[in-house]
């Protein structure tokens, strides 16, 4: 898969992307995101960069990125470690 759709001004990210990236199931991907524990990030470029487009995916202590062009061909994937944000106190 080469592609992203766009949505409006964002974009609908199949859930296989993100279950090839992070190892897991489709199933385990949906619930992820609605327990929030697998969260994205979505920016516009600038200058150089405009009419592309970075998608940040992270989700226990791993990143993936994607980057993409305006109608949503992906340019590039990486994937790397990050450091997990603090849990919020009760």
């Amino acid at each position: 898969m080469n592609r992203i759709e766009r949505d409006g001004e964002g974009f609908v990210i199949p859930a296989v992307l993100l279950a090839e990236a992070f190892r897991m199931t489709e199933d385990d991907v949906r619930l992820a995101m609605r327990e929030g524990t697998l969260t994205s990030l979505c920016e516009a470029g600038e200058g150089e960069d405009a009419g592309r487009w970075r998608l940040t995916f992270r989700h226990a202590g791993r990143a993936c990125r994607f980057t993409l062009d305006g109608a949503g061909a992906i340019l590039s994937t990486s994937r790397f470690p990050v450091r997990s944000p603090p849990r919020a106190s009760a």
